[in-house]
């Protein structure tokens, strides 16, 4: 397994508190790059301004440091494009109940 493929597993162990379910499953992870010992991750949240913003980005840079001994990580959060319901993956549809 690549060193992407492994940071998007750890960031699938972040979970959007207030939903329940993973940043990957909710569609807010846009890109995952690893170059060197740097990774840079872009982002977004379900809405600007959400209270969940520092606790959800912490969350990103815990696990990656746990985990993998990830120190030098760029999180870029981003609103363009905007996040919308439809981007949630199929079984992050099936947790929260989607028909």
């Amino acid at each position: 397994m690549d060193m992407v493929e492994q940071i998007k597993e750890m960031l699938d162990l972040v979970y959007d508190p207030e939903l329940g379910i993973s940043i990957v499953e909710l569609g807010l992870v846009y890109d995952i790059q690893y170059h060197d010992g740097k990774t840079y991750i872009k982002m977004t949240l379900t809405t600007p301004g959400c209270p969940m913003h520092d606790t959800i980005v912490g969350g990103v840079r815990f696990i990656l440091k746990d985990r993998l001994d990830l120190e030098d990580v760029d999180i870029d959060v981003v609103w363009e494009p905007q996040w919308s319901p439809a981007m949630i993956s199929e079984q992050g549809k099936q947790i929260l109940g989607f028909f």
